[in-house]
This record gives C-alpha cells, sequence and structure tokens, in this order.
C-alpha cells in the first residue's frame, strides 16, 4: 500500500532521481490493482453512477494495444486477500474512511476518487479475454512482484511507493509518468516505444549521504507505513454528511454467510458432543461496515450447510447438480424460472431475482426496467460484430445500441441518491453472486461483465422511463432484443412478493384486448416522442405491445 508521502518527495526531486526512458521490446511487471485504479481515476470515466464498465473496458484494451504496438510483454501481478495476521487492519480501515467521505462528495456534486465496486472483475475478465498472462497471490504482491522483476531482469510499472525502497535490478517506472497515450516511433525506424520515467535507487541513497540500501525498510517505518504510522493522522472529514441510508452490503449478507459456512471447513464431530453440554455454535465472522458516519465491526454467523457441502477439499467432487441447487437456493431462485434465459444471463437475472425480494432494496418499476434495458448491450454488441448478416436484417440491433448509448445520463446532472444506493444493492448482490458462484466451481456460467452494467446508462434510462419513454417504444426496431427483455422480465416479476405490488400477469382475453388497441405509453411516464428513439415503422412493432403493456399497469415493484 505503500509509504505515505515518499512518493511525493521523489516527484519533487524528480529530477534527481529518475531517469528518462524509451520503453520498448521488454518484458513488464505490472501492479494490477496500481494498474486499475490508474486507469479508472485518470481517464474521465463517470464515476457517479455506479461504475461505467464499458468504458473502462475500453480503456484497458487500449492500454494493452500501446503496450503490444511497442513489442512489450506484460506480466500482471494482483494482490491477493489480507495478511492473516491483520498487521494492516488499522490502515485498512482509516482508508474504509476516506473512501466514505470521497463517495459522499461524489454523491452530492464534489470531486472524490472511488472505484466502482466491481472494477477489479472487470479487469481481471478483460486481461482473459485478451490474453494478458497474470497472476494472483496469496497475500500482498509486492514482494512476488519484486521477485519476478528481477528474474527476469525489467521493470516494474506501479504507483505504489514500496518499489522507491526495493533494490529492482532494472527499475521502478511511476504509472503517472507512463506515456502509454503517446507512443512514439524511433527516427528511421518503424520501432515504437512509450516515454517513461524510470526511478533511481542509487540517487535515492546518494541523496541522504550514501544510506546503505539495507537500511532501507527502516527508513519507511520511521518515515511510517501501513505496518508502523507515526503519528496516526485522521484524514477524512469530522464536518457519508448525510449517511443516514443503510449500508447497501446488507443486502448480501445471506449470501456472505453461506460463502462463510462453505469456507469454514470444520462441520461439528458427533464424537465431540458429551450428554449435557450445549450443542456447537455456528462459526462467527467479523465484518466491517459502514454505521452512518463512521465504520463499525459487527459478528456474522455462518451458515450451517447440508454435510456433503461441509468439506470445501471435496466441493468440486459434488456434481454440477447439487452445486446448482446450492447457489440457486442461496439467491432463492427456482431452475425453471432461468430456463428462457441465455446461459451468459442466468446468474445475472439470477441474482436480480435475489434483489426484488428484499424489501429493503426499495426498488421500484422503471429501476428494474432501466436494469435489464442495460442488460441488453452484450447481446447488442455480439449481434453487431457477428458475421451473421441475418442478425443484422434491418439494422436492429445496431439502431437500439446506437439509441441506448444516447441514453446514458450527461455530465453535471444532478445525481439521484435513492436512484443511485439501489442499484449499488445490486451490485453488492452481484458481487456475492459471483464470489458464491466461483466457490461453487462456477455451476452457473459466469456473466460478461464489461458490457453487463453501465451506471450512467441506467441512471439515463431511468430518466427517461419517468418523463418522455416506454419500454416497448425503445425495443420495437429489435424484436430478439424485445423477446430477451420480456424472459428476463418475466423471470425477475414471477419472484417479486405479491405485497410489492407487481402485477403476476393478466388474463388471455385481456391480453387480446390490448393487442387490438396499442400504445406507446409507459404509466410511469408520458407519450414518447417516436423520433426520440427510432426512426421509421417497423412490422414487428405490434407483436409484442400487448405483453409489454402488461407490466406497465403498476407504478413501481414496491
Amino acid at each position: 500500500m505503500g509509504i505515505r508521502g515518499l512518493m511525493s518527495f521523489v516527484e519533487d526531486h524528480s529530477n534527481e532521481f529518475f531517469t528518462d526512458l524509451k520503453l520498448r521490446d521488454t518484458k513488464i511487471i505490472i501492479d494490477g490493482y496500481a494498474l486499475f485504479h490508474r486507469l479508472c481515476f485518470s481517464s474521465n470515466l463517470e464515476l457517479r453512477y455506479g461504475g461505467d464498465y464499458d468504458s473502462f473496458t475500453d480503456v484497458v484494451e487500449k492500454f494493452f494495444e500501446s503496450l503490444s504496438a511497442c513489442k512489450i510483454c506484460p506480466y500482471v501481478v494482483l494482490d491477493g486477500g489480507c495478511d492473516i495476521s491483520d498487521k494492516k487492519l488499522n490502515t485498512l480501515k482509516d482508508r474504509a474512511r476516506e473512501k466514505i467521505q470521497m463517495a459522499h462528495s461524489l454523491s452530492v456534486g464534489g470531486g472524490g476518487y472511488v472505484c466502482p465496486l466491481l472494477i477489479r472483475e472487470v479487469f481481471i475478465q478483460v486481461l482473459i479475454k485478451l490474453r494478458v498472462r497474470f497472476v494472483q497471490c496469496f497475500s500482498e504482491a509486492d514482494r512476488d512482484i519484486m521477485t519476478l522483476a528481477n528474474h527476469w531482469n525489467c521493470p516494474v510499472l506501479s504507483s505504489d511507493s514500496d518499489f522507491c525502497i526495493f533494490d529492482l535490478k532494472s527499475g521502478f517506472c511511476p504509472l503517472n509518468s507512463f506515456q502509454w497515450r503517446n507512443v512514439n516511433t524511433i527516427k528511421g525506424t518503424r520501432d515504437c516505444y512509450i516515454p517513461a520515467k524510470c526511478f533511481s535507487l542509487d540517487a535515492l541513497c546518494c541523496h541522504f549521504g550514501n544510506m546503505n540500501k539495507v537500511l532501507l525498510p527502516l527508513f519507511a517505518v520511521l518515515c511510517g507505513n501501513d505496518h508502523v504510522n507515526l503519528p496516526v493522522v485522521e484524514t477524512f472529514l469530522s464536518k457519508v454528511e448525510n449517511m443516514q441510508r443503510p449500508n447497501a452490503h446488507r443486502i448480501s449478507l445471506p449470501i456472505r454467510q453461506v460463502i462463510y459456512g462453505l469456507l469454514v471447513n470444520t462441520p461439528p464431530h458427533p464424537g465431540n458432543v458429551t450428554w449435557g453440554a450445549l450443542p456447537p455454535q455456528p462459526p462467527t465472522f467479523s465484518e466491517v461496515e459502514r454505521i452512518n458516519k463512521n465504520i463499525k465491526t459487527s459478528i456474522v454467523d455462518a451458515v450451517e450447510l447440508p454435510k456433503d457441502h461441509s468439506d470445501l477439499s471435496k466441493l468440486t467432487e459434488l456434481s454440477l447438480a447439487r452445486r446448482q441447487i446450492l447457489l440457486l437456493e442461496t439467491l432463492k431462485v427456482k431452475q425453471s424460472i432461468l430456463d428462457p434465459i441465455p446461459a451468459a444471463l442466468k446468474l445475472p437475472i439470477a441474482v436480480s431475482c435475489y434483489w426484488v425480494q428484499h424489501t429493503e432494496a426499495k426498488a421500484k418499476l422503471h429501476h428494474l426496467q432501466a436494469l435489464l434495458l442495460g442488460m441488453l448491450m452484450g447481446p447488442l454488441h455480439a449481434m453487431i460484430n457477428s458475421p451473421d448478416e441475418e442478425a443484422l436484417q434491418g439494422r436492429g440491433a445496431e439502431m437500439l445500441y446506437e439509441e441506448l448509448q444516447r441514453v446514458k445520463a450527461q455530465p453535471g446532472l444532478r445525481l439521484d441518491l435513492d436512484t443511485a444506493h439501489v442499484f449499488c444493492q445490486w451490485q453488492c448482490c452481484l458481487q456475492m453472486g459471483l464470489y458464491l458462484n466461483q466457490l461453487l466451481s462456477v455451476p452457473l456460467p459466469e456473466p460478461d461483465l464489461t458490457r453487463l452494467y453501465s451506471g450512467s446508462l441506467v441512471h439515463g434510462l431511468c430518466r427517461q422511463l419517468l418523463t418522455s419513454a416506454s419500454v416497448e417504444s425503445l425495443l420495437h426496431v429489435c424484436p430478439e432484443a424485445q423477446q430477451l427483455y420480456e424472459h428476463m422480465f418475466n423471470a425477475t416479476r414471477s419472484c417479486a412478493p405479491a405485497e410489492l405490488g407487481l402485477p403476476k400477469g393478466k388474463s388471455k382475453k385481456r391480453r387480446q384486448k390490448k393487442r387490438g388497441t396499442p400504445r406507446l405509453e409507459n404509466r410511469v411516464g408520458t407519450t414518447l416522442n417516436a423520433r426520440s428513439w427510432h426512426e421509421g415503422g417497423s412490422r414487428f412493432e405490434l407483436l409484442m405491445v400487448g405483453t409489454l403493456e402488461e407490466h406497465m399497469e403498476a407504478p413501481e415493484l414496491e
């Protein structure tokens, strides 16, 4: 996590401590945690709406394209879990408080830097797609990065000031001076390079009177690092602020309790129970969560699982069906509900079913509609890039994709905090659903997160649906997307409890009557201006109107 103040110090003496470097035709070890933070915060991405993962994906792809153009072979190393000793627990808590303050600042239109919740998972998926080699460490990655870099005699790319005290054979290149967007060509050749700066450890030691390199770890401690902080300084303001909303992660607690039950791997043994003794208690876990303006440690019980799930080492020996049952029972979804859903969207829809069943989500109809419409971006992107010309017949998919891109929330518009909180809860559910699915060896296919959720899009759709737009008027240009939307909506509708007021369906007679009198109107808004959603008519326009209008009858889910 670095030595506070050291990076600022060396940058203030950049002429003394850094040399210019034309990086090309080499391996490079990349600090993955530092990279995805840097790309997220330095690329003018919209951060207020909970994550524009499609835009972030584009940035990551361009970064590695620049490396490839310069024949730079990257190897990404990612941090793992926390050290078992919890030596950095206090540091992590302090930084959690900072993030709470920055998140609040963003929510009220101020500045701040908070990574979207699923940014790490999206980054890993992009690495896999691009076939970039990467590894995830068991704990903090610094030592592994140093070892690899010295083994391959190549530089390290990071923003962590810890690398200013490591003895790296080929040096350390800070991310903020790594000009990957400015690829240059060597005169008289076609060879490309990326301008960068390389830190000199010898120059740093010379600055302090030829300090012995062996003493640098002691130097870091005296300066105040993540293990010893002299003194502890509060970096958050004492004036989340309007922090009365419950922690969004509470909604996913039942999923985490199942994960904890799987990880404990210590089923009670009948021989250990003596006559008259109390029954064994379930294991407990400590969680740190936001409570109003601060953070607090809560005690959470693990769920006691069936006997055949109690041994983590044998979990992969269970049949696919048994692992699917545990996953879907945790998400409170029946397998039959997901049958019409494409494999790539089964897990997100199962998570959405879990989400609508929890009344604390405060989800309304236009929230669900916007979320499901946003999920169409991945299938639409696949259709547009399909070699099958029939998939683009009538340009319906392309027209719908372009229209969704135009609907994205505009910068500067006021953020609806209730809407932001609802979608944050959904992302919390998805994150834990992904982790449980991975722990169970992926009984449901892992979804493509890069185009599953765009915060700017779903917030923009919410505004449109509340003012001038309707779902059917948007989707009628692309019958395939329209049908997929209906399948997704029907699946989530079937899981919504009756007290939320979502209609479970209409009689056949009424459906037929509605098909005879189609309307382009949304009960939560007004009639749509036709040009704002599509151009021209469509022979598919009347096919789905009646069915879609059925779920327009109720204005909200709660």
